[in-house]
């Protein structure tokens, strides 16, 4: 039975001398100990909880926490509690101690502002909602990323961390999809067209002048949004009517000229020396954000200059690509592009159709995307635009974005520009780090040395083998017993339904056997292990097994990708891309298995996590993540060797799992059974005693998990 009792002040002051390691730090708790021996069982199991959560994170947060959490269960819920030691410990990930401890300290203002921690709306959990709905908008593909203000330079929306205007985080997060359809709608209805820096600068107060026509601009938005989203466009008046935003008198008749069909960016220009003299203050609406022409300036600038050279290099290509299908006598004749005016299909953009030698044709998605784009920023299409690129007259550095080496990167100070970032399970918190690993792909240099042929030369009578059973396992017939229907009587659901008749029950149906041709729609994606462990024979175990699968799954004809995976510490975890899913296994791909080497260490973690977004997004029925390993998690100078590795692992492991993917380990690791249960439960892996029996283990083990 469950001691409900209150702790005592001796046993409570024992419990924090351990967690806050009082011999070392010399801390004071004997009067917190008195404080929370004050309090009911349940609160006190509340706050001993916490204090030990956060003590693993840093003992000085869990000792501010320890001081201030005791008076403020009076008045302020536990939720909120909850949400003030976890906002403490990620701001401690983030930026360090003195700002997390300033969290901690500063608790009244955490809670005046904890409406916006229970009724707003958090970018993390919406962005990706409302990047999806973005780009099911016509016009530019635009990307969404969090900023400090409600903006966009014309190809990024960006979205503060919190939306917290509306009492409700329903009607939040409608504000939320307001602002992204108000942000869409000026890269899409041309906002941007105008000179706007120069000609605000003919106005005494530029920025009041800046206010004046975003006010009109938003007026005509709102009509254009009326027509395409109407019923996104009721919800926004609905939350202006909340707010009590109303239009000014003398504003009405701007609001009438601007909701005509044909109403642009010049008509907002028109009107604004007219409403800049107007005394009254322009509108504030709620969803409108900020512009600031400055930054769409500099983003449009190298977009167009980029958008030019790729779309008449793009132009080459296809140019090259009808020329197969001319006449002889015509195929050295330059291509002519031209366009031509269609019926509309989308508001507020002309619809045009490419030609070539007057004929219409129909271009690939990437040239509708640039000729939208183009059109977009500029209004039409210039001429010039429209002739192919020659031979030597483009340079693929002028438009495409050079990626950064991932070892430049990682020299001196560690930087994340560029790479993924992925969250990691703090089971002492039991709570996530946000953002904590700093993760890049990088290519297997490869190695031309041979090693393919050696190894199938050494496992000559293995790779037969292998190849008569893969082939036999491709759509292979498989008898159904029990069914409702079939060729045959199946004699042994016969015997016990005649049995059940003896009895007096139910006779089944199921009486019949038949041939099922099954398809195999299966993906694997291979995760394998190469910290410095690795070195010597397991390597080569390794490299050989994958070659020997490799030409196993080519006869079988089952969809595989291969990845490495090592890393040095949170700030460079580094998958190595070997073969992708949609890359035949060709002579690169069997260079780069010769070429897998060492690394350093094994942190797990965040490779299982991208690599389950990798799976995700292949369509199969079936969906295995394979790990070759010869260690349980390990890194270099931090506790992730300890057990916080172990239930991190464990918790990518378990997402994975509920996303639909078989996780399964292969290891070397002779000590593996006290971890490996833990990690992918009882069944789910296999320990291999010997590395030398790695190939042919490796094969067989695959045969038995996809049949």
């Amino acid at each position: 039975m469950t001691d409900t009792s209150a702790l005592t002040a001796e046993i409570i002051e024992q419990l924090l001398e351990e967690w806050l390691e009082v011999e070392f730090t010399f801390l004071h708790v004997e009067e917190i100990a008195s404080s929370i021996a004050a309090l009911r069982r349940d609160e006190q199991d509340c706050l001993l909880n916490w204090i030990r959560r956060i003590a693993t994170t840093h003992i000085q947060i869990a000792y501010q926490f320890a001081l201030r959490a005791p008076d403020l269960l009076t008045h302020m819920e536990r939720r909120l509690i909850e949400a003030w030691a976890l906002h403490a410990m990620d701001t401690y990930d983030r930026a360090g101690i003195s700002p997390a401890v300033r969290v901690i300290k500063d608790v009244i203002n955490f809670t005046r502002l904890s409406h916006e921690r229970t009724a707003g709306v958090v970018f993390e959990d919406v962005g990706g909602v409302m990047l999806n709905f973005v780009h099911g908008l016509s016009g530019r593909r635009l990307k969404l990323e969090q900023g400090e203000a409600v903006f966009t330079d014309s190809e990024t929306l960006f979205l503060p961390a919190v939306i917290a205007r509306m009492p409700s985080v329903a009607d939040n997060f409608v504000l939320c999809k307001a602002m992204v359809a108000m942000m869409w709608a000026q890269t899409r209805f041309g906002s941007f067209r105008t000179q706007l820096p120069e000609l605000l600068n003919a106005y005494e107060d530029a920025a009041r002048a800046l206010k004046h026509f975003q006010a009109l601009e938003t007026l005509r938005l709102q009509a254009c949004i009326a027509r395409e989203l109407p019923g996104l466009y009721r919800e926004m008046q609905r939350l202006r009517a909340e707010l009590h935003e109303t239009l000014p008198a003398s504003w009405q008749h701007f609001a009438q000229e601007l909701a005509q069909a044909d109403a642009t960016a010049d008509d907002s220009l028109r009107l604004l020396a007219r409403a800049y003299a107007d005394p009254a203050a322009p509108p504030d609406i709620c969803f409108q954000g900020e512009l600031r022409p400055d930054a769409v300036a500099k983003c449009m600038a190298a977009r167009v200059a980029k958008e030019k050279i790729l779309l008449r290099v793009k132009l080459a290509q296809l140019e090259q690509e009808l020329k197969k299908h001319r006449p002889d006598e015509t195929k050295d004749r330059p291509a002519q592009f031209g366009l031509t005016e269609k019926p509309a299909t989308e508001p507020g953009l002309t619809a045009l159709e490419l030609t070539l030698d007057g004929a219409p044709i129909a271009p690939p998605e990437e040239v509708r995307q640039l000729l939208t784009s183009i059109q977009l920023d500029l209004g039409e299409i210039p001429p010039e635009y429209l002739f192919a690129a020659g031979p030597g007259e483009y340079d693929p550095r002028l438009y495409e974005e050079k990626p950064a080496d991932p070892d430049e990167v990682w020299q001196g100070t560690y930087h994340e520009e560029g790479a993924s970032l992925y969250p990691e399970w703090d089971y002492g918190r039991q709570h996530y780090r946000k953002n904590w690993c700093v993760m890049r792909e990088k290519d297997v240099l490869p190695v031309h040395d041979g090693f393919r042929e050696a190894t199938l030369e050494k496992y000559s009578g293995l790779v037969k083998h292998l190849r008569k059973t893969f082939e036999a396992m491709r759509d292979e017939n498989r008898l159904l017993k029990r069914q409702a229907y079939g060729d045959n009587v199946d004699i042994d659901a016969l015997v016990e339904a005649l049995a059940d008749a003896r009895d007096g029950s139910e006779m089944s149906e199921r009486l019949f056997m038949r041939m099922h041709r099954s398809e195999r729609n299966i993906a694997v994606m291979f995760m394998v292990d190469m910290s410095g462990s690795t070195r010597g024979w397991i390597n080569d175990a390794e490299r050989e097994s994958l070659i020997l699968l490799s030409e196993a799954l080519e006869t079988l004809g089952d969809r595989y990708a291969i990845y490495g995976f090592s890393g040095t510490t949170r700030k460079r975890c580094e998958l190595f891309r070997i073969k992708r899913f949609d890359e035949p296994y060709n002579e690169e791909v069997r260079a780069r298995i010769s070429g897998i080497r060492p690394q350093e260490y094994t942190r797990m973690g965040f490779a299982i996590r991208h690599l389950t977004s990798v799976l995700n997004e292949v369509e199969a029925r079936t969906k295995l993540l394979i790990t070759l390993s010869d260690g349980k998690p390990d890194d270099y100078h931090d506790n992730y060797r300890t057990q916080y590795g172990i239930e991190d692992t464990r918790k990518a492991l378990q997402e994975a799992q509920r996303s639909g993917i078989h996780p399964f380990c292969i290891t070397l690791d002779e000590k593996a059974r006290d971890y490996l249960p833990h990690l992918y439960g009882a069944v789910n892996y296999t320990v291999i005693d010997e590395v030398n029996k790695l190939p042919f283990k490796v094969a067989d083990i695959y045969r038995r998990l996809t049949t």
